[in-house]
């Protein structure tokens, strides 16, 4: 491939990339406007559970077809999934609708984002993979600071439906680069292999399972859906073990590195994903602010991130990975502790600071397991290798928005009826004020309530933290020194 052609390609999937991770921040911002339009509190969670149940899911079998089929037309189809979700939200007119919708966003977000990692793997070396991974953190950061500014702009002076509108012309604009430039195909492409389509189904259906339970935890359809997610899990690692190319890597877990990177993943993304979909709902119901300054309060935080992934990537080349990834994984417990020190007397810069801390975490631990996984796997299962990864920090998150939607719920209902009043009897919409200019009109009791809830909820991320820590003790030591990816 030309350097011209691969500048092009390079090009089209920075700028997917930087569309699949504005959407998280600016939907975000936009969340506490839109359940004051659309009503739903109560289904919150399930805007963000929903999109990145549908992205989590199905990283690994857009990894194990990109390896089978090239990563051009896995590319674009999930690319115009994307774009196709993103038109149906912007036209969504209840939170039943925008959560359907959000699925379908999600589907094609669960593409783009490990593809995007699939293509540093494949054409850099462990070197050019280092610079390369502080380039597409700079476009992850970059669309982090912008796109709260962005949603809340948006939001308070247009309609939050342009929230998912904007993502048309730039999308299609990365497709058309990638479409053109990219003519060839992997020399490894298989296309004498079964897909495993009953390991897909059975992952899908355990992870759904798994969510609808833990949001019902309290009614026994919750219980049956936990139970149902135990057996569909059982019965996943039995297909798993039997099938010839399985959806699930189980034979790569033998490797150490590679379980502790998978375990690190889930409660490192559980511990931040979860947290910040929260932090707008905060400060904006909580504090009193407008959607665009509540969305300015994870700008520090995505430019910290990204600089701390720049300076992983490099430090990679310098110590050992697993001193890296101690180092960043103390940073994610700090702020995890900090957060749940919140109350409704804490100040945004310190939201902000308390973040930033999470986002070092993040950003120092992420390169860590990426590029060393990346490294040291076959080349034939770089990208099973590289979405599972993927799939790791995204299932976290997922559980992570779930259970703390949960504690919330349940934390708020407690402390209201401590105080006399009736939880159903309230409207909870009535925290978020949508009118531009004005401050939100909130009871000053149910704020309490909602600042106490919050930072009870937060204690969920905290111990997801300590726990990563734990986990990375156990990374065996080494340092990057291959210059290319194992061969067979």
């Amino acid at each position: 491939m030309s350097p011209k052609r691969l500048k092009i390609i390079t090009a089209g999937v920075m700028l997917s990339l930087f569309l699949a991770s504005m959407e998280g921040t600016v939907v975000a911002t936009a969340m506490p406007s839109i359940v004051a339009q659309l009503g739903g509190l109560s289904i919150y969670s399930w805007v963000f559970s929903i999109y990145m149940l549908a992205s989590t899911t199905t990283v690994p079998i857009y990894g194990k077809l990109s390896d089978v089929f090239g990563r051009k037309k896995v590319y674009l189809i999930s690319m115009s999934l994307f774009l196709v979700g993103s038109i149906l939200c912007g036209f969504a007119n209840s939170m039943q609708q925008l959560i359907f919708f959000r699925a379908i966003q999600g589907l094609g977000a669960g593409g783009v984002l490990p593809l995007a990692l699939i293509i540093i793997g494949e054409i850099y070396s462990v070197e050019e993979r280092a610079r390369m991974q502080g380039y597409f953190s700079g476009v992850w950061g970059v669309s982090s600071i912008i796109g709260p500014l962005i949603g809340g702009f948006l939001v308070d002076q247009i309609s939050w439906h342009w929230v998912f509108f904007i993502n048309l012309i730039p999308g299609i604009i990365a497709v058309s680069l990638v479409l053109i430039a990219w003519n060839n195909q992997p020399k490894f492409m298989r296309r004498d292999v079964k897909l495993d389509f009953i390991g897909a189904i059975l992952l899908t259906l355990s992870a759904l399972s798994l969510l609808l339970g833990l949001n019902q935890l309290e009614s026994p359809f919750g219980v049956w859906s936990l139970l149902a997610a135990i057996l569909l899990f059982i019965g996943l690692l039995i297909v798993e073990k039997k099938v010839e190319d399985p959806i699930l890597p189980l034979h790569m877990f033998r490797d150490r590195l590679f379980s502790i990177a998978i375990l690190h993943g889930v409660l490192s993304g559980w511990a931040m994903f979860g947290s910040i979909s929260y932090v707008p709902l905060f400060v904006q119901a909580v504090l009193g602010t407008s959607a665009t300054i509540a969305g300015i309060t994870l700008t520090p935080m995505s430019l910290i991130w990204t600089v701390a992934s720049i300076l992983g990537s490099w430090m990679l080349l310098k110590i050992s990975f697993r001193s890296v990834a101690v180092i960043g994984t103390v940073f994610l417990v700090i702020g995890c502790y900090f957060l749940t020190t919140i109350n409704m007397g804490t100040s945004q810069i310190l939201v902000m600071i308390y973040t930033s801390l999470m986002g070092i975490g993040m950003g120092l631990t992420i390169p860590v397991f990426l590029i060393s996984i990346q490294t040291f796997a076959a080349k034939r299962d770089l990208g099973v290798a590289t979405s599972t990864i993927q799939f790791s920090r995204s299932i976290g998150g997922t559980l992570g928005v779930s259970v703390l939607g949960v504690v919330l719920s349940s934390r708020l209902s407690t402390l209201l009826l401590q105080a006399g009043s009736d939880p159903s009897g309230i409207s909870l919409n009535s925290l978020i004020n949508p009118i531009p200019g004005n401050s939100a009109a909130i009871d000053l009791p149910l704020r309490q309530a909602l600042g106490t809830s919050m930072a009870n909820m937060f204690l969920v991320s905290f111990i997801a933290a300590v726990l990563s820590l734990i986990v990375v003790f156990f990374t065996p030591k080494g340092k990057l020194v291959s210059s290319k990816i194992a061969e067979d």
